[in-house]
């Protein structure tokens, strides 16, 4: 990967972090969001899709929060140099996987052996 390539992903992590912190912001998901005010007047069935929609929010900020977290790694990687090189076996991560998934952390091959030991 080029120095050319690697500032485009920069650019590219940077995008995706204010992407991923707006669409956080954006979903209501706390005790002051409309659907927190689950009362004693509402119908079961409207409460119950209530919680589902508080709970659907709640896994998709924490989920943008682990996203956001490997972005800032990869920034960090890039800032020390060692971005896009595997942190497990040291081998430089393929430029199709970086393209696909710029925030990775593992080559293909790191990130199956991974997937299978858990």
């Amino acid at each position: 990967m080029t120095e050319r390539d690697t500032g485009a992903m920069r650019q590219r992590l940077e995008q995706l972090r204010a992407e991923l912190r707006t669409g956080r912001e954006n979903l209501p998901a706390g005790e002051d969001s409309e659907i927190a005010d689950v009362g004693a007047g509402q119908h079961n069935a409207d409460a119950a899709t209530d919680t589902f929609i508080r709970e659907r929010n709640l896994a998709l900020q924490g989920n943008a929060d682990d996203i956001l977290a490997q972005i800032d790694a990869a920034l960090r990687r890039y800032d020390a140099g060692t971005y896009g090189v595997c942190e497990r076996c040291g081998r430089l991560i393929g430029a199709e996987r970086l393209e696909a998934l710029p925030y990775t952390a593992f080559c293909i091959e790191c990130a199956r052996e991974r997937a299978g030991s858990q």
